[in-house]
């Protein structure tokens, strides 16, 4: 049997009747049932050569079988030879993003999630696809608004940066809709809290930067290699570099030792230093007091701000806030 990873792009740099024969395929599997006309349509040929292509197929072992009439066409029949599943990198990418976040539509073909799904789905014994079928048709995602998908082909140009450690020029757009272009060296891509960034070293601003991966608007992969630091942990560094820079700046002291905080604390709320063997100051900055104070609110120890006079007049508003729902629930 053929194999490719994409037979779109096997059509685009080679135009033999193979080639032409593992489009056709992907057609069929895609669309079951599509007749010979409009399969002609989309590989841009006739309707004679179409049906040699079907018969390159069929010598290769591949059941296509064709149904006449009105409602006829050409569809993949179920036998012991089944076609290879013909993955390209962007469907194998979104069904690793799929899996990673949960916020694709399984029954968009259109989506690289319902294309990939399908073909799993039209590989399975009859049994086993219906009952799959009926779940993937029947379910209804419930999406996370706090979420951003990022684009998949831009998420795969930059992973594969990363492997292949390859600098890049990025267009990117910032929250406040500023855009610029610079290059970086793409270390690592992390997912964190359904928000896909990519950590890098930003040589337009000589620093170590992590930007939100669906706002970037352009990728072009440059020929300068880079290598990037040999201690480095993606996570932790994401989590170190989200809680320095921003407009706030928080101190907070907490009576509890640093070992405790540690494993009950988000690293994006900042640094934690051990004063002594019972308590810990906690420094860091945020671009959002009331979610900042809201986290302090969270930790199971009595605390006390002492930098930063935004935060401490939000975490007294949501104290109060705090205090008259207590009451009103009492009443």
């Amino acid at each position: 049997m053929f194999c490719f990873r994409n037979a779109r792009d096997a059509v685009n740099s080679d135009t033999s009747p193979t080639a032409r024969a593992l489009l056709a395929l992907e057609l069929v599997q895609g669309s079951p049932g599509i007749t010979a006309d409009r399969l002609a349509d989309k590989l841009g040929v006739s309707e004679r050569a179409t049906r040699r292509y079907v018969g390159i197929l069929r010598e290769a072992g591949i059941p296509i079988e064709s149904v006449r009439g009105p409602y006829g066409g050409y569809r993949v029949g179920r036998g012991l030879r089944l076609p290879p599943l013909m993955f390209s990198a962007v469907e194998a990418l979104g069904l690793v993003m799929a899996v990673l976040d949960g916020h694709h539509d399984p029954r968009d073909p259109t989506d690289p999630v319902g294309s990939a799904l399908g073909k799993l789905v039209r590989a399975l014994p009859e049994p086993v696809a219906a009952q799959a079928e009926a779940v993937r048709r029947a379910t209804a995602p419930a999406p996370d608004r706090a979420a951003a998908r990022p684009d998949p082909e831009t998420t795969t140009t930059l992973v594969q940066a990363c492997s292949n450690r390859r600098r890049v020029r990025l267009g990117y757009r910032s929250e406040a809709g500023s855009e610029w272009s610079g290059e970086v060296d793409p270390w690592a891509v992390v997912v964190r809290h359904g928000r896909w960034y990519l950590l890098c070293w930003s040589h337009t601003a000589d620093a170590r930067r992590a930007y939100r991966i669906d706002r970037v608007r352009e990728v072009e992969v440059l020929d300068e290699a880079f290598s990037p630091p040999a201690d480095l942990d993606p996570i932790a560094t994401l989590e170190e570099h989200l809680a320095v820079g921003w407009e706030y700046e928080a101190e907070v002291v907490i009576d509890a030792p640093v070992d405790v905080l540690t494993r009950c604390l988000p690293r994006a709320l900042g640094r934690l230093e051990p004063l002594d063997a019972v308590s810990t100051r906690l420094v860091g900055s945020t671009g959002n007091p009331w979610w900042y104070a809201q986290q302090l609110a969270a930790i199971p120890a009595s605390y006390r701000i002492v930098g930063g006079p935004e935060l401490r007049e939000t975490a007294r508003v949501v104290a109060q806030r705090l205090m008259t729902a207590s009451e009103n629930a009492s009443s």
